[in-house]
């Protein structure tokens, strides 16, 4: 287990250098803020810092500025909506780190000051993980706490360098959590363990597949990645996607499930479309029927009856990826079914949306507060529940076992 914030000891007069994951959507319109979600995600370490006396200094990336001052991926309205939260002010440098304005900045603040860097992705040795940049970042603080999770798949300087460079490093609450949680999942799952894959790709998820594979009871297949293992059976597909390169590694896969007496569901039906837009022709067809020049864009009614079936005595459910093109609302029935599925498990086991577009769907249909844990990091959860070893996560302390106490309660108690 890592060490946390709440091993730091006394923090007043201290300079926090946490780094927060504020990447958050932006009205491409107004520039306004469309869900705040990782903002208030991140509100119980920063708290914790400013009402222990500490000063904050926070640092954080907003979408892929290419390396350089862009005005449209700045931090403002971030600030803006930050202040709001945390209710005191919160102030914005735009000073370059590594000079002397910055560092005199950082130098005036009080116990309880908030201050955010400027976008860590306008410098191009964030993403090079650039030492002398690390280096620069640490001398801004005396410890650096990283409440990042969805950016702790990344080697960069402000996620994984800097950690190398300061005396202590540790997790904050949230980062604290997402390790608790899918860690329980990994490790440790109350069975019977489900977990649901969706999305558009198989070869986005052939590594949590496989290790999915050697854990959970069931394995729910839906979405676009699902007509990939349709075909490999010689189903009929239409025109839905296909990755023709990944039908031999499907078949493999549903050989191995069936090795290690793992039950996977794929769909018995289909809702099919002759097109990807409004207005257009939508049926439903039982699998293998889907004619040339349809694709299928979300599961039947009668997949939604096989899988919540296979959900409702579930103890522990991992959910990545939707099963519909659940953006329309046409093709959204069977992702909102499994979320009400899910939902409606509250107290009876434990519930973990992997990011990404589940939690947007989740959040969407208004069910977040119904689940266990909605993790904060798409690609990053992925990683993790892969087993793979996260760079942001690795290079932070770890607790003294005879002598640790772990904050974040376990999810099943959250059920």
């Amino acid at each position: 287990m890592k060490q946390t914030i709440a091993d730091l000891g006394p923090l007043r007069g201290k300079r926090l250098l946490i780094r927060v994951d504020f990447n958050v959507p932006l009205d491409t319109t107004s520039g306004a803020i469309t869900d705040d979600t990782r903002i208030r995600e991140s509100l119980r370490t920063i708290l914790y810092a400013v009402e222990q006396g500490a000063r904050v200094i926070l640092v954080s990336h907003l979408g892929r500025p290419d390396s350089e001052w862009n005005s449209k991926y700045s931090l403002k309205p971030v600030r803006e909506r930050l202040q709001e939260v945390v209710r005191r002010p919160v102030e914005l440098a735009q000073e370059k780190i590594g000079s002397r304005e910055l560092t005199q900045r950082v130098e005036r603040l009080t116990d309880g000051d908030v201050l955010l860097l400027e976008n860590i992705r306008f410098y191009p040795e964030e993403e090079r993980n650039d030492a002398a940049f690390a280096q620069a970042l640490a001398r801004l603080a005396n410890a650096y706490v990283n409440d990042a999770f969805g950016t702790a798949h990344r080697a960069h300087a402000s996620t994984e360098g800097v950690a190398h460079h300061v005396p202590r490093a540790v997790a904050g609450f949230l980062m604290e959590k997402e390790i608790t949680c899918l860690g329980e999942a990994l490790a440790n799952p109350t069975r019977p363990y489900v977990a649901i894959l969706g999305g558009a790709k198989v070869s986005d998820k052939i590594g949590v597949i496989t290790t999915l594979l050697e854990r959970v009871n069931r394995l729910l297949i839906g979405g676009g990645m699902s007509y990939t293992f349709l075909k490999s059976q010689g189903r009929a597909i239409g025109s839905s996607r296909l990755e023709a390169d990944k039908l031999a590694l499907a078949k493999q896969l549903l050989e191995h499930a069936k090795q290690r007496n793992v039950q996977v569901l794929l769909p018995l039906d289909h809702i099919v479309t002759n097109a990807l837009k409004p207005g257009s022709d939508v049926k439903t067809v039982a699998v293998g029927q889907i004619p040339e020049g349809w694709e299928g864009v979300d599961i039947g009614p009668q997949t939604i009856k096989a899988f919540e079936a296979a959900l409702a005595d579930a103890k522990t459910i991992v959910w990545n990826g939707p099963v519909g093109v659940f953006e329309d609302s046409r093709f959204a029935h069977g992702t909102r079914a499994i979320a009400d599925a899910l939902a409606n498990l509250k107290g009876r086991a434990t519930t973990i949306i992997g990011g990404g577009d589940s939690a947007a769907a989740v959040q969407q249909f208004q069910l977040a507060d119904r689940m266990s844990h909605i993790s904060t990091g798409g690609g990053a959860s992925l990683e993790f529940l892969e087993g793979k070893t996260l760079p942001g996560i690795a290079a932070l302390q770890e607790k003294d076992p005879h002598a640790a106490t772990c904050h974040a309660p376990s999810c099943a108690s959250r059920s």
